[in-house]
């Protein structure tokens, strides 16, 4: 009776460990396989070292194919630009050339979210054959629309001086360079349309 309840004891002990190994390496090859695609996508990027960094938070995640890490740079950018828009809105202006620079900041940083939020719709949606020319014309003009937006936004800031203006760039400037960063990923997909993934 001992011994049997010792090798059922061992037994359990063995397919326990043995079972629990298997999602811990699973785990640890996807998240590798993640991280390389980032570091290897990012290498060319616009911004290569912002590029990996804010990338690099979803490697635990399902990034497989260049499609999901497109979708990724146009969440980070997205979120980046709702920040900035929460940011412009609680500046404190003072004169009027302040405020209609502000206004208008704020309304251009909008319509780049816009564009943004249409770009990871279509990003969802891709379609190998000849869909995939027109998507992807899409995509790059939303894009590039939202990256002119951004960029007009500082324009509106550039005769006004001191800490007002400072923030103000750091702030777009760091929307900005994820929005390149995100045109270059899905600029990429042009070259990797055969690893498309349909829903």
């Amino acid at each position: 009776m001992m011994k049997k309840l010792l090798l059922a004891l061992f037994l359990f002990h063995l397919s326990h460990f043995t079972s629990g190994n298997k999602p811990i390496s699973t785990l640890s090859s996807s998240s590798s396989s993640s991280s390389d695609i980032v570091r290897t996508s990012c290498v060319h990027a616009s911004y290569p070292t912002i590029c990996v960094r804010t990338l690099s938070s979803y490697s635990g995640s399902a990034i497989k194919t260049p499609q999901d890490l497109a979708q990724a740079a146009v969440k980070v950018s997205l979120s980046c630009a709702h920040k900035s828009s929460g940011f412009l809105s609680q500046l404190k202006v003072e004169s009027k050339r302040e405020k209609g620079a502000k206004s208008d900041c704020i309304e251009q940083i909008g319509d780049s979210m816009d564009e943004l939020s249409k770009s990871l719709s279509e990003l969802k949606h891709l379609r190998r054959g000849n869909a995939f020319k027109w998507q992807m014309s899409n995509l790059e003009t939303w894009v590039s629309a939202a990256l002119t937006n951004e960029d007009t936004c500082l324009d509106g800031f550039k005769e006004i001086d001191g800490k007002l203006r400072s923030d103000v760039k750091r702030k777009i400037t760091n929307v900005a360079r994820v929005t390149s960063n995100a045109l270059y990923l899905i600029n990429r997909l042009d070259d990797s349309q055969n690893k498309i993934t349909h829903p």
